[in-house]
């Protein structure tokens, strides 16, 4: 590995995003972008309607430190309403700067140096940065998709996942519905984690952004509904991704009142707040009715649905999500080498399309195992997917 002049050992190894590099690919060769999570369709009126008219008023100015009362109300109200989990909004709710901020935060706050996290791969590519700048260690366990042609979801080894618990392991990190894979944890695969978590004395994070982007058949749970777990689990969750609102990157932590009271004592000193415009209109969202967050969910559904097909078509094998914004795909049908990173370099070019290569969200030492890996993501207008599905079927 080459050094990079000036940046600390911590965050060797650590460049330019891979959003940053395959979404400017798309603008430099007129490509439709299935790389970057982001909707390209505005979030519910209820919700807009409210932020702009906070403009202009004392929403412009600093909110308080934790997050203004009303929204910190309803973030427990909803955590109360959809996980039956019950939350002080004044000392066991936190409002972060997006999701992001709250995970960096959290391990910021609770890690000390040396001290190794748990989690499974691939993950998204902010929690290995996390880790490294609290001066952490990463442990990883991998998911590992079906195979090639079969039916099924990604799983987990449990020998493999109680050998990487260390006597420094200090946190276990849970991403469910989970980034890039689509995976929904189950239960039965929950209550392990929990088992784990308890007997080796763990701290739970687990970031839960995508909650109420689950598909038919499956179901969100959060870990912290186990018995025993919500003592010890912090719950992180944003409102971009449930209201088209990636940009505002208005987040939450919610959990125990003294781990609550460490991630804000360092995310104070990150952000320290933001989006004060956009807090009240996030409240709003988050009690708005639960047929808007049903019909959110099976409308992205529709469009996951519209792509696999367009991706199947195009003779790539689909790991069908249970969940989020992401469908992964096998590229050996039409990449020999089985290279993905060479796939997506090439495929704006073939096809006109930009995707992302799974690689990147995995370990140095297990990257081979998502080297034939490709994440597309399908939050995006009809159209726009299936244009998408044709460019992609000329490949053929």
């Amino acid at each position: 590995m080459t050094r990079v002049p000036y940046l600390s050992s911590r965050l060797q190894g650590f460049g330019t995003t891979v959003f940053a590099e395959m979404s400017a690919l798309a603008v430099a060769t007129g490509s439709i972008n299935l790389g970057q999570g982001f909707p390209d369709e505005p979030g519910p009126a209820a919700v807009l309607d409210v932020a702009r008219a906070a403009i202009g008023t004392g929403h412009d100015q600093y909110p308080p430190g934790p997050g203004l009362p009303d929204l910190r109300t309803a973030i427990a109200e909803h955590q109360l309403r959809f996980r039956g989990l019950a939350y002080d909004p004044d000392v066991e709710v936190l409002v972060t700067a997006g999701a992001t901020e709250a995970l960096t935060a959290a391990l910021l706050a609770l890690l000390e140096p040396g001290d190794e996290v748990v989690l499974f791969e691939p993950m998204y590519d902010c929690y290995a940065a996390a880790v490294a700048m609290a001066g952490g260690v990463l442990r990883a366990v991998p998911l590992r998709p079906p195979p090639l042609g079969a039916a099924g979801p990604w799983t987990f080894d449990e020998a493999e996942l109680r050998a990487a618990v260390t006597p420094r392991a200090r946190v276990l990190l849970v991403n469910t519905p989970h980034n890039p894979t689509g995976k929904v944890f189950t239960a039965a695969e929950l209550a392990v984690l929990a088992e784990v978590a308890t007997a080796a004395d763990l701290l739970v994070l687990t970031d839960e952004v995508y909650e109420h982007l689950v598909f038919g058949g499956a179901e969100h749970v959060s870990i912290a509904t186990l018995p025993g777990m919500r003592e010890r689990t912090l719950v992180v969750s944003s409102g971009g991704k449930t209201f088209n609102t990636t940009g505002w990157k208005i987040g939450w932590i919610c959990g125990p009142a003294p781990l609550v009271s460490a991630v804000r004592t360092a995310k104070q000193f990150l952000t320290y707040v933001n989006g004060g415009p956009f807090q009240p209109a996030i409240a709003a969202g988050l009690r708005l009715p639960d047929a808007y967050f049903t019909g959110m969910a099976c409308a992205l559904e529709r469009k996951r649905d519209l792509l696999v097909a367009g991706l199947t078509a195009a003779g790539l094998p689909v790991v069908s999500p249970q969940a989020t914004y992401f469908a992964t795909v096998d590229v050996r049908p039409v990449q020999p080498d089985g290279d993905g990173w060479a796939f997506c370099r090439a495929l704006p070019e073939r096809a006109g399309v930009v995707a992302v290569p799974t690689v990147v969200f995995y370990d140095a030492a297990d990257a081979h195992l998502g080297r034939h890996l490709v994440r597309f993501a399908f939050c995006k207008r009809d159209d726009v997917l299936a244009e998408a599905a044709e460019r992609l079927g000329r490949m053929r």
